[in-house]
């Protein structure tokens, strides 16, 4: 009987341990929407009625996606861009500091292994995100009119791969390679 349970729990205890290894770490990154341009001197814009519309078509594209956790720089237009997603799960926006994005990237794998975060940033951060990940950069520059990029780093194991799509008003008429 002492076998059988010794033996029911070292299997338990593997099986549990191949999920684990086998869990996906999702990513989705992208670039905050269209900024308000009216005050062309405010170090910190809101988001434009068109970035607003974004921010919504981006939390009506990650519905289906089951996130633990929304990320942003503290500048008001990632933050409005990540409320609508975060709000739509009863989550709260938590900021990082684009100062050292591997550690930030290290972090995020570490913490929610085997599940999906978003993480808003800026024109000059995506990309560099997408490396800290471990990925090479689909594109060599976001230009300052590109709101419309979504990055999904999926990690799996040793395996990490990227898809790149468009959502929402779009600027260009085809994704990257």
């Amino acid at each position: 009987m002492i076998k059988r349970r010794v033996f029911m729990f070292c299997l338990l205890v593997s099986a549990f341990m191949t999920l684990s290894a086998r869990a996906q770490t999702s990513v989705w990154i992208v670039r905050h929407a269209e900024k308000d341009m009216k005050n062309p001197s405010d170090p910190d814009p809101p988001l434009s009625i068109d970035g607003q519309e974004r921010a919504k078509e981006l939390a009506a594209l990650l519905r289906p996606k089951r996130l633990l956790a929304v990320y942003s720089t503290p500048f008001k237009r990632t933050m409005q861009t990540a409320q609508p997603t975060a709000y739509a799960r009863g989550l709260t926006v938590q900021t990082y500091d684009p100062a050292d994005l591997e550690a930030f990237a290290a972090s995020v794998l570490r913490q929610h292994k085997g599940g999906a975060v978003l993480i808003v940033g800026h024109s000059n951060t995506v990309l560099e995100l997408v490396e800290a990940f471990g990925i090479k950069r689909p594109i060599e520059a976001l230009s300052d009119d590109v709101y419309d990029y979504v990055f999904n780093v999926a990690v799996q194991g040793n395996s990490i791969q990227l898809l790149t799509s468009q959502y929402g008003k779009l600027h260009r008429t085809a994704a990257p390679k």
